[in-house]
């Protein structure tokens, strides 16, 4: 009998969790038993991507940058991984900002449903923990994502998968120095690192057995604990727009790997499906990580020192989806609670500091919204409105951050394959 591709399993495990979830939450208990009985095997699963995440980064990276031998190589990557990365996310922006504008999702929200979803919105909790979070963004200096990069504690640094960016600075600040000393005294750690790095992909190996079953426990849990059906419905313009911006974003990607690889859409898309799936069940670039890696050295024939590197760097800064989201849910919330603020001036404004943003975001689930407050904040946008603006849309959040962080992902597996075609 042939043996079932992952990609496949997991597709299985996807649907299941969709069909499971939508009976159980039509039995009185079925929220309760799915959340003590079924969602711990999805958090187990996500635990361990997030588990591994940091020491393969270190280990991963630490090779590729060893094995380049040469520093000017090194830096010619690094810039070109950067412009590409704000070259795509510019891309991103302007389609969102463009359909929002063609489509206005705003004008078919009606005054009463703006009260209800005010009324059952404003005072949840996570809700104002994206308030706080974002008014202490706002609060910083504008140098301070730079101040952030730089770790005052790499081990510190390390116990938290929000400060990935600092991981990446030590660790390409270790990299670089064991170019510069002798070899014979870089040799043992070099082999600790390449030992580690080997290890960590077993582990993924392993982990990823379980995966289809993750993936049903995710979506299981998603489906039962899904919000008020009639306000989904409401929203569904809006949610539409926002999905029609990514399906052109992974149309984007799929012209690039065509013109500039040379390679087939279809190729690349299959090859790179589980680590698709799996961000779309967990909503985290971080956690998806590993397997990103595995699958584009693996199944897309990516060098090791360029995915070590432009991966990383990408689930950090490369936030193609989510910024694609804040211009359409921006000029959204916008059209609904305040049509005078939309202006020329202010949408340029929009694609600039949603770009900003983009740097140094957490590679968590929820982090878009948290961004978003900060791009409303920056046109001027009525603070008393903010949290309403918050609410308006926090209904649909949860599945359209499932989907914006699949394009994140083949966002950066795009950059890399263009990066490895440009080193070769």
């Amino acid at each position: 009998m042939k043996k079932i591709e992952l990609h496949w399993k997991i597709i299985i495990g996807l649907v299941l969790g969709v069909v499971i979830g939508l009976l159980l939450s039509q039995v009185p208990s079925g929220k309760s038993f799915t959340v003590n009985w079924i969602k711990p095997f999805g958090t187990i699963f996500v635990n361990l991507l997030k588990l591994i995440a940091i020491p393969l980064i270190m280990g991963s990276l630490i090779k590729g940058v060893s094995d380049l031998k040469d520093i000017s190589k090194f830096k010619t990557m690094g810039i070109k991984t950067v412009v590409i990365y704000i070259g795509t996310t510019v891309v991103a922006i302007v389609i969102g900002l463009s359909l929002v504008n063609f489509f206005k999702p705003g004008e078919g929200i009606s005054p009463e449903t703006v009260l209800k979803l005010k009324e059952t919105y404003l005072t949840n909790g996570s809700l104002q923990s994206k308030l706080t979070e974002a008014q202490f963004r706002r609060s910083q200096g504008p140098l301070q994502f730079i101040v952030d990069v730089v770790p005052s504690n790499i081990i510190q640094a390390m116990g938290d998968n929000k400060s990935m960016l600092q991981v990446i600075a030590f660790t390409l600040f270790l990299g670089v120095c064991l170019l510069l000393i002798d070899e014979k005294k870089a040799k043992p750690l070099k082999d600790f690192f390449d030992s580690l790095n080997e290890v960590i992909l077993k582990m993924i190996d392993i982990i990823m057995l379980f995966a289809p079953y993750a993936v049903f426990s995710l979506l299981a849990t998603v489906v039962v604990t899904s919000d008020d059906m009639d306000v989904l419905i409401a929203l569904l313009k809006y949610a539409s727009v926002v999905v029609i911006g990514l399906v052109l974003m992974i149309v984007f990607y799929c012209f690039c790997i065509s013109v500039f690889v040379k390679k087939s859409p279809f190729w690349f898309l299959k090859n790179i499906s589980p680590a698709q799936l799996l961000a779309f069940s967990t909503s985290s670039s971080a956690a998806t990580l590993p397997v990103t890696m595995e699958r584009v050295e693996e199944h897309l024939g990516v060098k090791k020192e360029v995915s070590s590197f432009v991966l990383p760097v990408g689930a950090t800064i490369n936030m193609d989806g989510t910024s694609l989201y804040q211009a359409i849910a921006a000029v959204f919330i916008m059209q609904v609670l305040w049509p005078e603020g939309l202006n020329f001036q202010n949408q340029l404004i929009i694609i600039v500091t949603a770009l900003l943003a983009s740097v140094g975001s957490a590679a968590v689930p929820g982090a878009g919204m948290v961004m978003l407050l900060i791009v409303l904040d920056s046109i001027g946008f009525p603070k008393d409105l903010l949290p309403i603006g918050l609410a308006l849309i926090f209904a649909v959040d949860r599945p359209l951050d499932m989907l914006r962080t699949t394009v994140n992902v083949t966002g950066d597996a795009t950059v890399a394959m263009l990066i490895n075609k440009s080193e070769k």
